[in-house]
């Protein structure tokens, strides 16, 4: 069989209307380009925001970190100091959030939820006695926060059948309130038209390798019929799959037809500088450097360590404090001596020698003692290790000590 030549059986040709007509739109269809249309022409959900690599890396890089963190429960002393309670709330937010999940992945799934539908509830059982005893996450999309009584919260789960706990039985995490302190703006959703440009731009590029690098054309001819242009059509979309995947780069039009391109192929559309502006656009969106989501174009030896220094102070503290206040204000009664509180050292944990340096400037200043400094390392406490120490070589010239004993030359 040649080109435009293949045969179609008769149940075929009965869905056939001659006098269809064949308009511009009807040919982007016919060759598979049909969303072209434009970046607010995709759909964007969870699902699909996360088919971009940008966004996967900023939603698994924010709750991996966070839920990474030590997560501690201390007690205040009469001193003014803290220290590490001992009660099983602390082994519920450090170890174990319910009898089937860890507290890491309890946190991480908690921030996975915040930072793509833009809200986190978790409901905290408690026995007969008032403790807590599980941390168990909700599915927001089954969950409606409203106003109970003088402007508190309550929140209601439809599953089987709706269930309404009071706010102070949940965690509530929203990524941000709306101006009725209730529902809240999600990352993905309020940003859909920023995000659907890369969702087209990946699919644009996908369809173009799929085509063997050849844009959209419009395929003119001596048609006698629209049904004749879809046939001549599929001819050429099957031609030029063919093509491709034998690396053969000629193909044989019959006499009269001619193809023209319609589209821009992805240089002259710029599509690596489109994708590169997403990802800085998608870093925007998470108050994310650019240098964490792989994007090094712009990144040098010196400005990525205060990019790093930037990601903790202005975008890590911020969840880490809305996190803690929220658990200390559900977990805790107003004025409790105990808090929770995020260990941000643990950013350190693979960094050897920044941590060295750390411990060695805290020992010899007088801030912890050295056994202090071996607890945090995991290692056994020394007899002569609590004491405080401090560095006293720096004497006025003269004094130094065992000078008067000096015998002169």
């Amino acid at each position: 069989m040649g080109l435009f030549s293949r045969r179609k059986s008769p149940e075929e040709r009965n869905l056939e209307n001659p006098s269809a007509p064949v308009s511009a739109a009807d040919f982007l269809q016919v060759m598979g380009w049909g969303e072209l249309s434009s970046s607010a022409g995709v759909n964007v959900t969870t699902d699909t925001a996360l088919g971009v690599p940008a966004i996967w890396a900023s939603v698994n890089f924010l709750s991996g970190t966070l839920a990474g963190l030590p997560l501690h429960v201390y007690r205040k002393t009469s001193t003014g100091g803290r220290e590490k309670a001992n009660i099983p709330l602390e082994g519920i937010l450090h170890d174990t959030a319910n009898d089937g999940m860890s507290s890491f992945e309890w946190r991480k799934h908690s921030f996975d939820q915040v930072f793509t539908g833009g809200r986190a509830v978790t409901y905290i059982e408690k026995n007969r006695n008032g403790e807590v005893i599980n941390l168990w996450p909700l599915d927001p999309h089954y969950v409606r926060v409203e106003h109970r009584m003088r402007g508190k919260k309550q929140v209601r789960v439809y599953l089987s059948e709706a269930r309404t706990y009071q706010a102070d039985e949940v965690l509530d995490i929203p990524f941000m309130l709306k101006s009725n302190m209730l529902d809240v703006r999600g990352p993905i959703a309020t940003n859909r038209d920023a995000i659907g440009m890369a969702i087209a731009a990946s699919r644009y590029g996908s369809k173009a390798f799929q085509s063997g690098g050849i844009p959209p054309v419009v395929l003119q001819g001596p048609f006698q019929s629209g049904a004749a242009a879809q046939r001549a059509s599929d001819d050429v979309a099957k031609t030029t799959a063919k093509l491709a995947r034998e690396g053969r780069p000629v193909m044989a039009l019959p006499s009269g037809h001619e193809m023209k391109t319609i589209g821009y192929n992805p240089e002259q559309m710029q599509l690596l500088e489109l994708q590169r502006f997403s990802i800085e656009q998608i870093a925007r969106i998470y108050s994310l450097p650019p240098v964490f989501l792989q994007d090094l174009t712009h990144g040098t030896f010196s400005n990525t360590e205060q990019q790093d220094l930037h990601f903790v102070k202005h975008t890590l503290k911020r969840w880490i404090e809305q996190a803690e206040q929220e658990m200390n204000l559900k977990l805790f009664p107003r004025g409790s001596e105990f808090y929770v509180e995020f260990n941000v050292d643990g950013l350190l944990r693979g960094d050897f020698k920044t941590r060295m340096e750390a411990h060695a400037t805290t020992i010899q200043n007088g801030i912890r003692t050295p056994n202090e400094v071996r607890t945090i390392e995991n290692l056994p406490e020394r007899p002569e290790g609590d004491s405080l120490m401090i560095q006293g070589a720096t004497v006025p010239i003269g004094t130094q000590p065992g000078l008067a004993d000096a015998v002169p030359e």
